[in-house]
């Protein structure tokens, strides 16, 4: 309906155009931080403070260590024969393994049962309470073959020598069960039936039987004491301990456990150490064991035969006066007696091998007896036997700890499985050689007995007892002489594995990192306020930034308005020297570059909502204009919600509307603003059509009429953003202002600026950002006029402006 009209500006660059730019300013970015110093202060300050606090009242953990030395042996004839024969035989220990184990539930179990760890005293400080370890005041009694509360805390207070009141100062408590170990069931309501107790006597109630005996506690005295039962005190440990190489390539492994007393640390590692050694060294005694029961198993039945023999013997000499044999007997009877002693060591050994063969036929378990000491001098038999040995034992210790699925005893089963197919070929072997042995040899005591024939009957009779009774001496002397070997082997037996540095604590705790703390505090303290400021930066809907808002619109921010700290609506009027009257004598310096018309100008304010101060502006504009001699009249369209009246104290009896809806000339609802060459036309009473009522080719005369008496005309539209009719007056205007309210207008109406550039072909319009109160870093001006400060009370200055700190003066410096 109205003509466009051209836009000459818009043939090049715009000089008040700044180029959109995607990086961030770092110097603003600083500043918006630096406005909440002294909350960042306060809380790097607190957090400090937290730190200390923590610090001071943390309980400190120590760090003991102790190493083990697990030697290397040399693999054995027979290892490293099968070794090369892909058996998977290994002379050297595994390094992991023996980890496991020092790691193992089974061996942390043995630990706590040998040092009765299971009640933990704790001394109550001022804040904090702490574990007690040596020189208990109190010793608590549990009798472990029932059930028993465990977990929870109890506290008691020593009323006299005698007597103590006993609470519950934590009630999370489990039901241990020793019938069943490793399950523990929720204690639902933990009561006492009374609270004061003698000490030494049995308290007893459902699932709990304990006594409380004094040792040096005094009256007045607090202590607290946990019951924890032998498997969850296992897992504990078990966790907290560390075991690892020192390095890769050595064979000692460094264990480390950290905990606030270290006298209970140091104890623990190295009762662990001890009970590692000890299944060491009970596994090693085991053959010796194995071997000492087969050679007496050997020796009752030999015993009986041995004291018979010589009592035949005894009694023939006597009852035929013969105690010596001829020489010829003698002779004969040595021959024979040297068979028969190589006869019996060969079935000894046969019995061995028939032993030995059964135990792998039928996987018997803890027989295993060393060949060497029954006299087998088989050096591949030896080898192959200790090996197997070996790798049982380790079996045992590694189902001790490992489940039958774990790698490590799966692979030991196959060296066992691997190991027990060598052997049974070479036991087989060795049957076979033991019996042809034994089968020459009787043969040659066969011949011997002929000669016997041909000496007389008594001399063959006492040769026939005397012969057994040789035989069973010789065994028995045999066996005897073995058993004192295996015996003498049993007590040389030492572990393998050496304690190279029982435990020590060291005297500075690891934790807490007193520095560490500080540091994580002050950075938290910088952190937490700094998050809170970005979290509340990114969600705000409100303009703030003129960066912002300059990067955000497609058209230039021509001017910045301070805010009118007074209730004086019209500050260029009544105090022309302050910084909101050169804002706007800025602006209208700038008309200069944005309008070839030099003698009349037409302008238009509108903004997207009610409340951005287009009024405010649009009035103050019109001022300044008139201030310079200007014939300016200020325009009311906003037929809605009129407030040119109330500002200048006019009544609004009549106005535009008036002119619009009558026949009523404009010139006499032309009123005075009460300031030189500055007219007021109201809006005048709120009509029932304002939009049609603008939209009338009257309205357009009148306009034209207007444009012909006064040098400066000054629209007040409605808000854009709420009314249509806007839309249609810009083509009216020489120049159009889209005014922005700092901390009220949203983010999401600049695009409505940018629809009526882009989609509703509205030219020559700019932005301006009114109440400019929030300093971001740029100043009032921002490169388009005069930047102020801000002071105490009110941004710009009366008579000059108020000086910058320094710190905002270095920010502001390029």
């Amino acid at each position: 309906m109205y003509p466009n009209t051209p836009n000459p500006a818009n043939s090049g660059q715009n000089p008040f155009m700044v180029q959109k730019e995607d990086e961030i300013d770092l110097k603003v970015l600083l500043f918006n931080y630096l406005q909440y110093w002294p909350l960042i202060l306060a809380f790097m300050f607190a957090g400090l403070i937290s730190a200390f606090l923590f610090n001071r009242y943390a309980t400190n953990i120590y760090s003991v260590q102790s190493s083990v030395l697990i030697e290397d042996e040399e693999p054995s004839l027979g290892m490293d024969l099968f070794e090369s024969a892909g058996f998977g035989l290994q002379g050297k220990n595994n390094i992991e393994n023996e980890i496991g184990i020092l790691k193992s539930f089974s061996l942390a179990e043995e630990t706590i049962s040998e040092l009765n760890l299971n009640v933990q005293y704790f001394g109550e400080g001022f804040i904090t309470t702490n574990q007690l370890y040596d020189k208990l005041p109190i010793i608590v009694s549990v009798d472990w073959k029932q059930p028993q509360w465990v977990g929870g805390m109890f506290r008691i207070e020593v009323l006299d020598e005698n007597s103590f009141e006993l609470q519950i100062e934590n009630d999370e408590f489990s039901i241990y069960d020793p019938a069943d170990p490793y399950y523990k069931s929720k204690l639902e309501d933990a009561s006492l039936k009374k609270s004061v107790y003698s000490f030494g006597e049995q308290i007893e109630e459902e699932n709990l039987s304990i006594k409380i005996n004094s040792i040096y506690a005094n009256p007045g005295e607090n202590y607290q004491f946990r019951i924890t039962d032998t498997p969850t005190l296992a897992l504990k440990y078990k966790e907290e301990l560390s075991v690892s190489p020192i390095n890769k390539q050595a064979s000692i492994l460094s264990l480390n456990l950290e905990t606030p007393v270290r006298r209970l640390g140091e104890d623990y590692i190295n009762k662990l150490m001890e009970m590692y050694l000890k299944r060491e060294l009970d596994e090693k005694n085991r053959a010796s064991e194995s071997t000492i029961r087969f050679i007496e198993n050997q020796l009752l039945g030999i015993s009986d035969s041995l004291e018979i023999s010589e009592n035949r013997l005894q009694q023939y000499r006597s009852e035929n006066n013969v105690f010596n044999l001829s020489e010829e007997g003698s002779v004969i009877f040595e021959r024979l007696q040297d068979l028969e002693k190589q006869k019996g060591e060969t079935e000894v050994s046969l019995k061995y091998y028939q032993t030995l063969n059964s135990y792998l036929e039928n996987s018997q378990g803890g027989e295993l007896v060393a060949p060497s000491i029954i006299g087998v001098t088989d050096p591949l038999l030896n080898s192959l036997v200790n090996a197997l040995a070996e790798l049982q034992a380790d079996q045992i210790r590694l189902k001790s700890n490992f489940s039958d699925q774990a790698p490590a005893v799966r692979e030991n089963s196959t060296r066992i499985a691997n190991t027990k197919k060598q052997l049974q070929e070479n036991v087989n072997l060795a049957l076979s050689n033991t019996q042809n042995v034994l089968a020459d040899l009787n043969n040659r005591i066969r011949l011997i007995q002929s000669d016997i024939n041909s000496l007389p009957k008594t001399e063959r009779d006492l040769i026939g007892i005397q012969r057994k009774f040789t035989i069973n001496e010789n065994i028995y002397v045999y066996l005897l002489q073995k058993k004192a070997e295996a015996e003498i082997t049993k007590a040389s037996n030492m572990p393998k594995n050496t304690i190279l540095d029982f435990a020590k604590a060291g005297q500075i705790p690891v934790a807490p990192k007193r520095t560490l703390n500080l540091l994580i505090g002050l950075i938290l303290g910088l952190i937490v306020p700094i998050g809170f400021i970005t979290i509340k930066d990114f969600l705000n809907t409100k303009i703030e930034d003129p960066k912002e808002l300059e990067n955000q619109i497609k058209v230039p921010l021509i001017g910045m308005v301070g805010r009118n700290n007074s209730d004086d609506a019209l500050p260029v009027l009544n105090n022309p020297r302050s910084t909101v009257t050169e804002s706007f004598r800025s602006l209208r310096a700038d008309m200069t570059y944005l309008s070839q018309q030099k003698e009349n100008l037409t302008i238009l304010f509108t903004s997207s909502v009610s409340g951005e101060g287009k009024t405010f502006v649009s009035i103050n504009m019109a001022s300044v204009y008139a201030l310079m001699g200007k014939n300016t009249i200020l325009i009311g369209l906003d037929l809605r919600k009129p407030k040119i009246a109330e500002d200048f104290g006019l009544p609004n009896d009549k106005g535009m509307s008036t002119c619009l809806s009558s026949d009523t000339p404009w010139q006499s609802v032309v009123k005075s603003s009460g300031y030189q060459d500055f007219d007021v036309i109201l809006s005048g009473p709120i009509p029932p059509n304002p939009a049609e009522l603008l939209l009338q080719d009257k309205f357009i005369q009148i306009i034209n009429e207007i444009k012909q008496v006064y040098d400066v005309v000054v629209f007040d539209c409605p808000p854009v953003g709420l009314v249509s009719e806007t839309k249609e007056l810009f083509a009216l205007a020489d120049i159009s202002f889209y005014v922005f309210r700092q901390g009220y207008s949203m983010k999401g109406n600049t695009q409505i600026l940018n629809n009526l550039v882009e989609k509703g072909g509205v030219t020559k319009i700019y932005g301006i950002l009114n109440d400019m109160h929030i300093d971001k870093g740029y100043g009032y001006g921002y490169g388009y006029g005069y930047g102020y400060g801000y002071g105490g009370n009110s941004y710009g200055y009366h008579e000059e402006a108020s000086p910058l700190p320094w710190w905002k003066r270095a920010l502001r410096r390029k």
